[in-house]
């Protein structure tokens, strides 16, 4: 058995103490509470969370020691850790902000006449979880294998799962690691870790980016009338978004040129004719292009003509409603009285 100016069976605090006391930490292992052949007591452990404050004590009993002589001088290199008067012969010590290395036995002897007497016990810290290690946000191609990891500490020794925050399906692992093989874009999304004890809950994202090359949605013919406007669309669903290209027979078509404009956003891309001529009929292709490929679609542009129902009153109201047909689009005439 050593004798050392401990409370504790490590090093990390040391007091001084002017008393007719010994604070010994036995080499050995602790008697069990109620051995016969000494004054020696186990108390039971005492459990306290991590960042807590703790009286050496189990239930209403005080881990103390008693004197009969106590001196002024007491002293430790520990701020946390201060020495407790009860009276003037007992004293007991106070943890403030407990940490992971106070956990461990802690033993008082009373140096008597015959023998010493000893009280221990033993601090359990409890430890709230605290993730450590977390994989980085990712961008990965479709098809590629990922692996998540997420590792963490705390005490109890903590629980972890994953799960796929934006998936209504079983996305997930119960294990630090989280494999998915051949990721689709379907598995694109936030992906949480959650790291679980009794003490509490730590839980953090990542975030993983699926890129695939685009995939053009089928286009819709449109039918303008001569001098009309006419807008044609193409939709692509691609990530990284889609850069949109337009052609008419194998030529590219520039944006502002030819009274024609091209607006691009998202995963649409629109071509829009201001006045359709004769020379703007015909088959447009739509090629949508990121960086894993492209994908494209044809777009038809024909003319549709107006039908009105004319009832012939006159030769001369004939004349007259044939110049205003001449200079009025389809929108606006759709039954004459001639």
């Amino acid at each position: 058995m050593s004798v050392r100016g401990d409370w504790v069976a490590f090093s990390k605090f040391s007091f001084l103490l002017s008393l007719r006391i010994l604070l010994l930490v036995p080499a050995g292992s602790v008697r069990s509470q109620g051995d016969a052949q000494s004054d020696n007591k186990v108390m039971d452990n005492i459990t306290v969370r991590q960042g807590e404050s703790v009286f050496l004590s189990s239930g209403d009993f005080r881990l103390h020691c008693m004197a009969e002589f106590a001196g002024e001088d007491k002293w430790s290199v520990d701020p946390r850790v201060s020495l407790v008067t009860l009276n003037q012969e007992e004293f007991t010590i106070k943890i403030d902000n407990v940490e992971m290395t106070d956990e461990g036995q802690y033993v008082c002897a009373v140096q008597t006449s015959r023998r010493p007497r000893t009280t221990s016990v033993h601090i359990l810290v409890q430890v709230p979880p605290k993730i450590i290690n977390l994989s980085k946000d990712l961008v990965v191609n479709e098809g590629s294998n990922v692996t998540l990891v997420c590792q963490a500490n705390g005490k109890p020794e903590p629980s972890i799962s994953w799960k796929l925050i934006s998936s209504s399906g079983d996305v997930g692992s119960d294990d630090e690691y989280l494999e998915i093989p051949s990721i689709s874009r379907q598995r694109a999304g936030t992906y949480e870790c959650s790291a679980v004890n009794d003490i509490d809950t730590d839980a953090q994202t990542v975030d993983i980016t699926v890129n695939y090359s685009p995939t053009v949605l089928e286009g819709r013919d449109v039918g303008v009338t001569l001098g009309q406007r006419g807008v044609l669309e193409c939709e692509a669903d691609a990530v990284p978004e889609a850069d949109f290209e337009w052609y008419k027979d194998d030529r590219r078509i520039v944006n502002g040129l030819d009274g024609l404009e091209i607006v691009s956003s998202g995963s649409l891309s629109k071509l829009t004719f201001f006045n359709v001529s004769e020379g703007d009929y015909g088959n447009y292709t739509c090629v949508a292009i990121n960086k894993l490929g492209s994908s494209s679609t044809n777009i038809l542009l024909y003319v549709t003509y107006c039908v009105f129902n004319i009832i012939f009153v006159s030769y001369m109201q004939l004349l007259i409603c044939t110049d205003f047909l001449k200079h009025h689009s389809c929108s606006y005439i759709h039954h004459i009285i001639c």
